[in-house]
């Protein structure tokens, strides 16, 4: 198993934590806004703030669960390895999202930053005392685990049943979907942070198929690849119903 890499550690002190929290452009998006700005520092005292390095790991798989982690920037993937080394992304989080929620005494999973990334991490049993007194922050939290389980039931669809055009049309209306979910204005293109490889591995599929299925939407005039890392949806409606498994 891949040893935790070290990462750099910001230590907020009381004094300067409820000034960060308030201008992290995460909070609006984030459990944190379950907390009103005259008790954020209650919340703020709590953090310790982790800038990960892209490629590095943070979260390993079968340690201890001891943390929570909000992530305030980038991109992460979540995923499994099998005895075998084969590995298994099963998602990928971006701004805003919260991890080590839906998990017991061990992590179940493993986190890898695919670029920069900063995280807010809090001690569970700290955060725990802090949801006696915000029930709002504990609702979130339990939001959080039930959209959770909700994605989990669509990956299961995603693998078990959509085809390889179904399946790549389905995370780029995801991507697009998340970007609207966190207010954001629609850009011209979909900037995907992760790799061919990260996206095939995610889909079940083989990098091959991959580079193929984005080939043939492009072709189908439902997509514009721009870049490697670039994508416009040309047809929306089109790409959904292929999403949704309505289109041959």
């Amino acid at each position: 198993m891949e040893s935790v890499v070290r990462t750099r550690l910001i230590v907020l002190d009381q004094a300067q934590a409820p000034g960060v929290c308030q201008s992290c452009d995460a909070r609006s998006i984030s459990v944190c806004s379950a907390i009103d700005g005259k008790d954020l520092h209650r919340l703020a005292s709590l953090a310790t703030v982790q800038q990960v390095g892209a490629g590095k790991t943070f979260i390993n798989e079968g340690d201890p669960a001891d943390h929570f982690y909000n992530l305030t920037q980038g991109t992460v993937k979540l995923f499994k390895l099998l005895p075998d080394g084969r590995r298994q992304i099963t998602g990928f989080s971006h701004r805003g999202d919260f991890l080590g929620l839906a998990v017991s005494h061990s992590y179940a999973f493993s986190a890898e930053a695919v670029d920069q990334v900063r995280v807010c991490r809090f001690s569970r049993s700290a955060l725990r005392r802090v949801m006696d007194d915000f029930p709002a922050l504990e609702k979130r939290l339990l939001d959080v685990a039930s959209n959770e389980l909700v994605a989990a039931q669509e990956q299961m669809l995603l693998l078990g049943r959509k085809t390889a055009r179904e399946r790549v049309a389905s995370f780029l209306m995801a991507q697009e979907k998340r970007l609207s979910l966190c207010g954001h204005e629609m850009p011209d293109a979909l900037e995907l942070a992760m790799t061919r490889g990260d996206i095939a591995d995610y889909l079940g599929l083989t990098i091959e198929t991959i580079s193929r299925t984005f080939t043939r939407l492009r072709n189908e005039g439902l997509i514009a690849i721009l870049a490697a890392d670039q994508v416009r949806i040309l047809d929306h409606d089109g790409l959904a119903e292929l999403a949704d498994g309505f289109s041959e």
